[in-house]
């Protein structure tokens, strides 16, 4: 992404309330993000939508896999105001529908509202330190934006929980665009300081069938969540068309050979797929089986929701203390096998007559682990990769985030709830099983991703 050039005279007031703002503004995001994960046991069955429960939680994803990649080009061409200015309506806008859904249907439809408007959020901010902040200031901004991420993981879940038991799930959604009102109130000073304009021809051919395939993806994941939910007579060949589209549009969106595991940064990008897709597979289910299965609230679900995040941060400490070649070409894929291993024994408390309370050290474990490889992995990805395109590998390990996380959840929605009526938790132990199986497969990606890598342009 081109980015305007660093003004150094930037007043200090300025510099510090874009700060606050764009503080304010991820946190935000990244709480709504994982607050769905406790949220949406007792929504679904306040609403009765326990069936929409797969996409109600993919729905950000699919959705924020386009807007990504629309708002970077958009950004480019026209400058971060009209991308922000979107985006600050439509992620409140997704989160008032959300908070206020009669059905289950029309939550789905503001959390997808909810995920474009956060994608479209983030990537001006990006574009703005570079706009307007000195240049010796930057690596400060970048550092809170990090902890703005990192600090909803730890505390995100078990406070969603605690307002679900002691208010109603709605005020997750309604407090929290009550807020972004407020944080966007915040921006109006900053508006007349914005680049109008950005420098980059983001109308040419490719700019546009790069777009092209990040929607056509968005869409087909999408229709892959509401095939796998509803499980009705049209659903195969839904499901059929959405995996050709998938196909024609994923080549345009990762480098290639990353369906195949080619060694060095596709096997990286495939990492990171499959690593989300573990993940959000067992922290989507995993609350959902403790309370609508063992009874337990939405507060206590929440907390072993947060525990994989702090033991996810834990892991990402210890690896940056990594420092051998040797080392950090075995965190690829021992912290792909810790997460297997983690995601493992957490299905065990799907196992009957086991105690659920295997659920605790199984999501700490697999929260250790994914805190091992996601970073490394990116840090492995760009050491590999020609500084030029830097920007591209950015893209793709994005695109590979959103797209495993929202797959995983289609594949192992459909299997949750083709077994859900059959009673008991088997529904639950398949679908945590699948995650551990594609954990294992993370472990094989990961073992092939220190190896190096062609160019990312030869498709």
């Amino acid at each position: 992404m081109t980015r305007p050039s660093a003004r150094t005279t930037a007043p200090p007031d300025l510099v510090r309330l874009l700060l606050v703002a764009s503080v304010t503004l991820i946190t935000l995001v990244a709480f709504e993000n994982l607050a769905a994960s406790a949220a949406l046991p007792a929504v679904s069955e306040e609403l009765r939508g326990l069936r929409l429960y797969p996409v109600a939680a993919g729905a950000p994803l699919a959705a924020q896999l386009v807007a990504t990649a629309v708002a970077g080009r958009w950004a480019d061409a026209r400058g971060p105001r009209p991308v922000l200015l979107l985006g600050l309506v439509l992620f409140p806008l997704g989160l008032v529908l959300a908070g206020t859904a009669p059905t289950m249907e029309a939550l789905a439809l503001g959390r997808g509202v909810q995920g474009l408007g956060g994608g479209f959020l983030i990537v001006p901010l990006y574009v703005l330190v570079g706009a307007i902040v000195p240049a010796a200031r930057q690596p400060g901004f970048f550092a809170w934006f990090s902890a703005a991420w990192v600090l909803p993981a730890l505390g995100g879940p078990a406070l969603t929980g605690l307002v679900v038991d002691h208010a109603s799930w709605r005020w997750v959604f309604l407090g929290a665009a009550l807020l972004v009102a407020a944080a966007a109130l915040a921006f109006a000073p900053l508006l007349r300081h914005m680049p109008g304009r950005g420098t980059a021809r983001a109308a040419g051919a490719a700019a546009r069938g790069l777009v092209l395939a990040a929607t056509g993806a968005g869409a087909a994941v999408a229709v892959l969540q509401v095939a796998g939910s509803a499980q009705d007579e049209w659903s195969l060949p839904a499901v059929g068309v959405a995996l050709v589209v998938l196909a024609l549009c994923l080549p345009r969106l990762l480098p290639a050979g990353t369906v195949r595991l080619r060694a060095g940064v596709p096997a990286a990008v495939a990492c990171r797929a499959l690593l989300n897709a573990t993940f959000m597979t067992s922290q989507t289910f995993l609350p959902l089986l403790l309370v609508r299965e063992y009874g337990w609230s939405v507060t206590a679900a929440g907390f072993v929701v947060a525990a994989s995040s702090l033991t996810w941060a834990v892991g990402a400490f210890v690896q940056g203390r990594v420092t051998s070649a040797a080392g950090r070409a075995r965190l690829t894929w021992a912290g792909p096998l810790v997460l297997a291993l983690g995601t493992l024994v957490t299905a065990g408390a799907a196992l009957p007559g086991a105690s659920p309370w295997l659920a605790v050290p199984g999501s700490a474990v697999a929260g250790l682990g994914i805190g091992f490889v996601y970073p490394a992995l990116t840090v492995l990805a760009l050491g590999l990769t020609p500084a030029e395109q830097h920007g591209e590998v950015s893209a793709s390990l994005q695109v590979a985030d959103a797209l495993g996380a929202a797959t995983g959840l289609a594949a192992s929605g459909a299997i949750v709830l083709a077994l859900i009526d059959s009673g008991g938790t088997v529904a639950y132990l398949a679908g945590l099983l699948l995650a551990t199986a594609v954990g294992l497969l993370a472990t094989a990606a990961g073992a092939r991703a220190p190896g190096k890598s062609p160019a990312l342009g030869a498709r």
